[in-house]
């Protein structure tokens, strides 16, 4: 079931599609150590109708994955500059690995990562991340095998829980939260800004 949101979020990636920048939002995630970490990442499009999962892809050997084990509550962050609305969005992390067993996710993961330009796959072939930086010849990499995932190439996708949706524009502005009830059954509250 398509939630009420849904509909809001696809009008806004329509109408910045002319803006390359809008493909982007800010992914919140919390290190084991409890310090909030947050980065920029690509929406790779919504997974299915029924959960209304975003799509993003990390490498296994990235911060994100141990943070993650630790707790796989996330919170992304969109703003949309052409339309002047942001949306929060809460919900639970899953990974999708090599070793996934439901052949659904493993699917999906094979699909976004043939969808991926020879450029993003390259990057998982580069050395790990977040170590001392290697000379330039390393990140030299000859194209990857579209239709065979590097073994560290991971799909996450985001089940929200919660979406706070601000319009910027209009005096007063306009706040509206959306709340997953149970598994389909979404409430809508307009708030204050």
């Amino acid at each position: 079931m398509l939630a009420p949101w849904r509909s809001l979020l696809s009008r806004n990636l329509h109408h910045n599609r002319s803006k390359p920048h809008s493909r982007y939002f800010q992914l919140a995630t919390v290190t084991p150590e409890g310090y909030p970490a947050n980065r920029t990442v690509v929406f790779r499009g919504f997974f299915d109708d029924q959960q209304n999962r975003l799509k993003i892809i990390t490498d296994a050997r990235s911060a994100k994955i141990q943070e993650l084990e630790h707790q796989s509550q996330a919170e992304i962050c969109w703003y949309f500059t052409e339309t002047r609305e942001q949306f929060r969005i809460m919900g639970n992390l899953q990974v999708v690995t090599c070793t996934e067993q439901d052949p659904t996710l493993q699917k999906a993961r094979q699909s976004t990562w043939y969808d991926l330009s020879d450029a993003a796959r390259s990057q998982f072939a580069w050395p790990d991340p977040a170590k001392p930086a290697a000379s330039k010849s390393a990140f030299e990499v000859k194209s990857l095998d579209a239709n065979s995932p590097a073994q560290n190439f991971c799909l996450l996708l985001l089940t929200p829980q919660k979406i706070d949706h601000l319009q910027l524009r209009g005096d007063p502005q306009q706040r509206c939260l959306y709340t997953l009830q149970d598994d389909q059954t979404w409430l809508t509250q307009p708030v204050n800004p």
